[in-house]
């Protein structure tokens, strides 16, 4: 009987020790450095948990061309399976999400998601004058994204041909007509019904066939670190925005007032955190130089007398600048329009009339101190063993004179030595 319980024990700890492991990532919003990076952090800790299935959920518009190619390359060269999971209902795999579908080794919809529409974004149509060069390069860029993801879908025996008009033709699918297509391979409510619907599945993996076992697997959930939601703030287009408004503010607040530090300092931090955002994502320097010029026009407004034009031009460059910064389609998401609205009416009311008041009260004349002494009209008072009491715009003072003065007698403040005042006689 101890024996028989021994082996009993044993079998439990065996079981329970190979108990299949499950790391799940979650992958939403518009694909960017930081989609990357999360993706690869959470590959990581799947290896060294030596987790028998990474699973990402997918919800994304698209993205980043760059950023996704470099998630592929996690995928298709992981040693573990990946499944790619578009979920919750409601969901979506657009565009780069479909490159991602394709290169999974297991492609994965719930109900009420779809996928699709993979046109690069420079090929979507603009308008009828494109040059020769333009459409060289958009050409180039079609053929190249259609012989990716026709590799992708020939990687896992999927329906090449629809991969392809999801990229010359931008169509979509839901999840049952993807299955139905041959696009997807399971379509699942929820986690739980995809691992068991995934248990004994046989997988090729990094050219070696993987049997599933994903009943009653261990499911961990991998939660972004503090970098990856870092890089997730500073790369959204509305956030990179507002750090380069505060650095050209900052620094010109710094320079108007030297000293004032703070402006400077906090300038300064958000200019390089701009700069590292910017270096992330796509950006248009025409944008950006129309956002300076903007600038520059309604600063030039406070010296230059006129109608306001400077003024009107600035705000209209600065607008147009912020909506020309970042490509919503390239990116999946661009600035706030009502963002730009505000700033831009902000920014002007600011350099057209606060800073124009500022100005004006820095060269007003000086209504106290030495300067406004000298040359003042003083009234003698009384008679003193040192000089003189006088009164001088309504103020008593101490005063010496080299002539005579009489009590009542006008007198003219010749200089200031400390609180003394050096007087004259006035002349009738």
């Amino acid at each position: 009987m101890i024996r028989l319980a021994f082996f009993v024990l044993l079998a439990c700890i065996s079981l329970f020790a190979s108990q299949p492991k499950v790391l799940e990532v979650e992958i939403r919003g518009a694909i960017s450095p930081a989609s990357a990076y999360h993706l690869q952090s959470a590959h990581a800790k799947a290896l060294a948990l030596q987790a028998d299935l990474l699973l990402m959920k997918l919800d994304t518009p698209g993205g980043l061309s760059s950023s996704m190619r470099e998630m592929i390359q996690v995928i298709t060269n992981s040693s573990i399976p990946v499944v790619a999971y578009v979920y919750p209902k409601g969901a979506h795999a657009a565009s780069a999400g479909t490159y991602l579908l394709y290169a999974s080794h297991v492609a994965a919809m719930t109900q009420g998601t779809n996928l699709g529409a993979a046109t690069p974004v420079s090929m979507m149509p603009q308008n009828e004058t494109n040059t020769t060069a333009s459409d060289t390069l958009e050409r180039k860029a079609l053929s190249d994204a259609t012989a990716y993801i026709r590799s992708l879908a020939q990687l896992h025996d999927r329906n090449a041909t629809w991969a392809e008009e999801a990229v010359t033709q931008a169509k979509s699918l839901s999840a049952q007509e993807a299955l139905k297509a041959g696009v997807i391979d399971v379509v699942a409510e929820d986690v739980s019904d995809l691992l068991q619907k995934l248990h004994g599945k046989k997988l090729k993996v990094l050219s070696k066939e993987v049997v599933l076992h994903t009943e009653n697997a261990e499911r961990i959930t991998y939660e972004a670190d503090w970098k990856t939601k870092f890089l997730s703030v500073i790369t959204n287009p509305n956030i990179a925005y507002l750090f380069i408004l505060v650095a050209i503010y900052g620094i010109f607040f710094e320079l108007m007032n030297p000293g004032g530090i703070f402006p400077g300092v906090l300038g300064a931090i958000s200019g390089v955190v701009a700069m590292y955002a910017l270096n992330m994502l796509p950006f248009s320097y025409a944008g950006l130089l129309l956002i300076f010029l903007g600038i520059a026009f309604m600063v030039l407004e406070m010296f230059v007398a006129g109608f306001g034009v400077l003024g009107i031009g600035g705000v209209i460059a600065f607008a147009l600048g912020s909506v020309l910064l970042f490509d919503a389609q390239t990116l999946g998401a661009g600035i706030s329009l009502p963002l730009i609205i505000a700033f831009s009416l902000v920014s002007l009311g600011f350099f057209v009339f606060v800073l124009r008041l500022f100005l004006r009260s820095r060269a007003a004349s000086v209504v106290s101190g030495a300067e406004q002494m000298v040359g003042a009209q003083a009234e003698v008072v009384a008679l003193l063993a040192d000089g003189y009491r006088v009164r001088c715009h309504g103020e008593m003072w101490h005063a010496t004179c080299q002539e005579k003065l009489d009590i009542g007698e006008k007198a003219e403040v010749v200089s200031l030595e400390g609180l003394v005042l050096i007087l004259k006689p006035k002349k009738e």
